[in-house]
């Protein structure tokens, strides 16, 4: 269950078709995340959560991604290998983490997918004022069943099995078809902002609307949690760093570049839309086009619309270009039927994962409802950020052997100098203190650490989201818990700390290892505590049948 990855001697070569550079990469990641949330998140969060606080919530949102994001972005640039998530953990972690991980990601790519095209409907609908809803309902007819769709949605189908068809011919068509729609939505974007803050009257964020943060702090956290989703799309840039030209370089830039510009285009959206209308009136189904309408500019309105559906385009094709390159890695290490590992020769991509797939999601969208999806999706992305942040720890502080030689002119692993204590071992200055621990395996103290981290990090954030709530916790237990399980976080944090560091790859590196893989792995699990119960029900669900195809496949086939 615990055997990692080996990976190759050269790591640079393919059979996909190196041909990104880092602006394809930037671009994809930006069309990845400043999608249907921009149109629709906001106005939902602003209205039904955090008020004209939602500005704090993206805020606080981008900065939690932004802790995950240099894990990726590190991971990226050292395995330059197709797989994202499922890829690191199972370079470092072990197998069948691995698999439950890239299990996790899969659902989400394909929820994420069937929603998005379903909001793409939902839009087009509201321009025609709702014809083909109507027409639909009369003549195919309604269904009440919770989790379901009212109607079945052909139009979102539709949308999908064209996506599919485009994503099939090959890497380069994908990224210029998602520079076109980023570059219409990015213009929109711009237009949105300076007639935004033209219309704008600061009388809406004033006390008689109810104020700036009219749900208080608790309001401005789950909003939080519900933003986080906006960001998600930026494992598009990991999952396609096989098809990078220079992903050492290109991977970590194009993260950054892409999670800054995506977190600014939020944040100030969400200042204009609750500038531009009282808060408490906002339609959340198309709050920025219906804003327009009511402050009596109609063709803004049309004009928005036609911009957010391009944005929805740019998501719909990086979900449909990660997920099957996710699945593609893990058929190519035997986790996951064969059949997804073959690449077409012609266009080099893997053309069954696609078309599969694709008719899966297309499926979805025809017959889910899009609230149901959505709730769905935050959880797999947050445990596959827990898991990426820990892999980094744990491959810190591994040996070199066991370790990529980081790739170097003329290929050739750069030699370690050794001085002093080498990798994983404790570093010379705890060595009178901390003798006991000198016995084990480099690394090996480390990886306990970690667990132990991991463990007393989800005892703090539920004893925080459910302490005084579920639990009715009295003061002083409350209080001595915290500090118990503070400790315990703190005292796994030194003794990582108090371990010598892999020194001088020529890759990027995260800065103030252990520390801030340690905070993205707390702000993860506070996360998802926060998310509905129905949600850990339905993860429970798909776990076991996961577990189900592991054991009954992937365990017997694996390459290892």
């Amino acid at each position: 269950l615990n055997r990692v990855k080996t990976l190759e001697d050269d790591m640079m070569e393919t059979s996909f078709n190196r041909c990104l550079s880092t602006i394809d990469l930037t671009l994809l990641g930006i069309g990845g995340m400043v999608g249907s949330g921009l149109y629709v998140l906001t106005g939902t969060v602003a209205k039904e959560i955090a008020g004209p606080a939602v500005i704090v919530s993206f805020i606080i949102a981008g900065f939690a991604s932004l802790l995950a994001a240099l894990c990726y972005a590190e991971f990226g640039a050292r395995v330059p290998k197709t797989g994202s998530a499922y890829m690191f953990t199972y370079v470092s972690v072990g197998e069948i983490w691995a698999f439950l991980i890239g299990w996790n990601v899969l659902l989400e790519y394909m929820i994420g997918g069937a929603a998005v095209a379903r909001a793409w409907s939902g839009y087009l609908d509201s321009i025609f004022n709702h014809k083909i809803k109507n027409f639909t309902e009369t003549h195919v007819g309604t269904w009440q069943v919770p989790f379901l769709a009212h109607y079945p949605d052909f139009l979102a189908a539709a949308i999908l099995l064209v996506a599919t068809a485009f994503i099939s011919f090959g890497a380069k068509v994908s990224s210029w078809l998602n520079h076109v729609f980023s570059a219409i939505s990015m213009g929109v974007i711009l237009f949105i902002l300076v007639m935004g803050f033209i219309l704008a009257q600061p009388k809406n964020w004033s006390a008689q609307e109810g104020g700036f943060a009219p749900y208080g702090l608790s309001g401005i956290m789950a909003g939080t949690a519900t933003c986080f989703y906006a960001f998600v799309g930026f494992d598009v840039i990991a999952a396609s760093s096989e098809e990078a030209r220079n992903p050492q370089r290109a991977v970590p830039r194009a993260i950054a570049f892409s999670l800054g510009l995506a977190t600014g285009a939020y944040v100030l959206v969400s200042v204009v839309l609750t500038l531009m209308v009282p808060w408490h009136t906002l339609d959340p189904d198309s709050a920025l086009a219906d804003a327009f309408y009511r402050r009596g500019y109609a063709w803004a309105g049309f004009l928005v619309a036609a911009g957010s559906i391009c944005a929805m385009n740019t998501v719909l094709l990086s979900n449909l270009f990660s997920l099957p390159r996710i699945v593609y890695a893990m058929a190519e290490d035997g986790l996951f039927f064969r059949v997804f590992s073959r690449v077409h020769p012609r266009t080099q991509v893997p053309v069954v994962g696609i078309v599969v797939f694709g008719l899966l999601m297309a499926l979805l969208a025809l017959v889910f409802d899009l609230e149901a999806l959505v709730q769905f999706l935050s959880i797999g992305t947050l445990l596959a950020y827990t898991f990426v942040a820990a892999s980094i720890i744990v491959l810190r502080f591994q040996q070199q052997k066991v370790d990529v030689p980081a790739p170097v002119a003329g290929g050739r692993p750069s030699p370690e100098p050794h001085e002093g204590p080498s990798t994983g071992q404790l570093k010379a200055a705890f060595e009178p203190y901390l003798e006991f621990l000198s016995d084990f395996y480099p690394g090996e103290v480390v990886t306990v650490a970690v667990v132990t981290l991991m463990v007393s990090a989800i005892c703090l954030c539920s004893i925080l989201v459910f302490g005084n709530t579920h639990l009715h916790l009295p003061t002083w237990s409350y209080s001595l818990l915290l500090v118990l399980f503070s400790l315990g976080f703190l005292l796994s944090l030194l003794l990582i700390w108090a371990h010598e560091q892999q020194r001088g790859t020529q890759t990027f590196q995260i800065p103030l290892v252990p520390l801030s893989p340690a905070l993205s792995i707390v702000l993860n699990i506070y996360l998802m505590l926060k998310l509905s119960y129905m949600t850990w029900l339905r993860f429970a669900v798909w776990l076991l049948l996961g577990l189900l195809v592991y054991f009954g496949y992937g365990i017997w086939h694996s390459k290892e």
